[in-house]
C-alpha cells in the first residue's frame, strides 16, 4: 500500500487574506499626500489583549463588589475604571494633533534598502511618548519620542522591487502609551514617488573599447580587456587622483597617470544594442558600466535605442545616465 501523502499546505490563511483585503479596501479610501494631520477622523482606538483582560478583571471585581457588597471593591472597581478612561484620553491625545511630513527621498537601487525619512511635528506643550512607525505591510518598528513643540525624525526603511518610478507603500503610525490597554494607530499613503534604478550586474564584464572620434582612427590604440588604458605616464605633481593608475601602483610600485591626450582620441560608448542580452539584464550592465566607468573619471555617453546621452563625466552626468536607465521602457502612469 503506498503510503499516504500530507496534504499541501497553502501560502495563505483566511484570517491573513481577510486582512490583506481589508487594507486594499483601506488604502483606497486614502487620499495620497506628503503631509497629514492627524486628527479624530484620520487616527483610530481598540482595546489591547491587556486592554481586553482589565475589562474582564473589572467586570469580576463589579459582581463580586455587589455580590458581597464590599465598599472597598466598589473603590479599586471605579479606580481602575478611572484610570483605564484616563489612559484611554492620553493614548489618543498622543497621536491627535500630530503633523506627519514626508522629506525627499533619495533615489535607490532595485532590491537595495531606500530609507523614507519622516518628521514628526507636534504643536503642544507636552511631550508626546512612545510613537512608533513602520511600512503597513512591514514588521520593523521605528519608535520616537516628540519633544514638547518641536519634531522627531524617523528613518524607515523598505527596498523596491522594480526599476523607475515606484509609488512610497502605505505607512502606519502607532502608540500605546501610557498604560498599554489601548492601541491608537493611523494608515498615511504619501503622494511622492522614489525614482528606482536598475540593480548593477554583480560581476560586469570590462568596460567595451572606445570608439574612435572622426578623422582620427589611425591613432587610436585598442584598450585591453582589463578596462583600463595603454597610455600613461610618469606621475606629476599636481596630477588629478582620478588619473593616477592606482593598480599599477600597487602591482609594481610605480606611481603612474593615464595620459589624457591619448585617452581623447576616442569616445567610450555604452550601447543597449550590443550587450545581447534581454532588457533588464542589459540595463543592469549598462548601470554597473555606468559606476565603474564614473569611479574611473572616464568621460562616457549612453544609448538606449533611440535615445543618447553624449559623453559626459561628473556626478551630474552619472545621474543623468541612471535617471534614463531607470525611465527606459517604463510606461508612466
Amino acid at each position: 500500500m503506498a503510503p499516504t501523502q500530507p496534504l499541501p499546505r497553502f501560502p495563505w490563511h483566511p484570517g491573513r487574506l481577510v486582512r490583506a483585503r481589508f487594507r486594499r479596501w483601506l488604502q483606497a479610501r486614502l487620499t495620497p499626500r506628503d503631509v497629514m494631520l492627524l486628527t479624530q477622523r484620520n487616527v483610530y482606538i481598540l482595546p489591547t489583549r491587556p486592554g481586553l483582560m482589565l475589562a474582564a478583571t473589572l467586570l469580576v471585581l463589579l459582581v463580586a463588589s455587589i455580590n458581597y457588597q464590599l465598599n472597598l471593591g466598589y473603590l479599586l472597581t471605579f479606580l481602575l475604571a478611572g484610570s483605564a478612561l484616563v489612559g484611554m484620553h492620553l493614548c489618543h491625545g498622543t497621536l491627535r494633533g500630530l503633523s506627519l511630513q514626508l522629506l525627499p527621498v533619495e533615489p535607490g537601487f532595485q532590491g537595495a534598502t531606500t530609507m523614507l525619512s519622516v518628521d514628526l511635528v507636534s504643536t503642544r506643550k507636552r511631550v508626546r511618548h512612545g510613537i512608533g512607525m513602520r511600512l503597513l505591510d512591514g514588521d520593523h518598528w521605528v519608535w520616537s519620542d516628540v519633544p514638547s513643540q518641536g519634531r522627531a525624525t524617523v528613518h524607515v526603511a523598505f527596498t523596491p522591487q522594480q526599476r523607475g518610478l515606484v509609488a512610497i507603500p502605505a505607512l502606519t503610525a502607532e502608540t500605546r502609551f501610557p498604560l498599554g490597554t489601548f492601541r491608537v494607530w493611523t494608515v498615511w499613503r504619501p503622494a511622492s514617488r522614489v525614482l528606482v534604478y536598475p540593480a548593477p550586474e554583480q560581476r560586469p564584464p570590462p568596460l567595451p573599447d572606445g570608439q574612435p572620434l572622426a578623422g582620427d582612427a589611425a591613432h587610436v590604440q585598442a584598450r585591453p580587456a582589463s578596462g583600463d588604458f595603454d597610455g600613461v605616464r610618469a606621475y606629476q605633481r599636481g596630477d588629478p587622483l582620478k588619473l593616477v593608475v592606482w593598480k599599477k601602483w600597487a602591482k609594481a610600485d610605480e606611481l603612474v597617470s593615464r595620459d589624457t591626450q591619448q585617452s581623447q582620441r576616442h569616445q567610450l560608448w555604452l550601447d543597449l544594442a550590443q550587450t545581447g542580452l534581454p532588457l533588464e539584464p542589459a540595463l543592469s550592465r549598462l548601470c554597473a558600466w555606468v559606476l565603474l566607468a564614473d569611479r574611473q573619471g572616464l568621460d562616457f555617453g549612453l544609448r538606449l535605442g533611440p535615445q543618447e546621452i553624449r559623453p559626459g563625466s561628473g556626478p551630474a552626468h552619472r545621474r543623468r545616465c541612471l535617471e534614463a536607465l531607470a525611465r527606459y521602457g517604463v510606461t508612466a502612469e
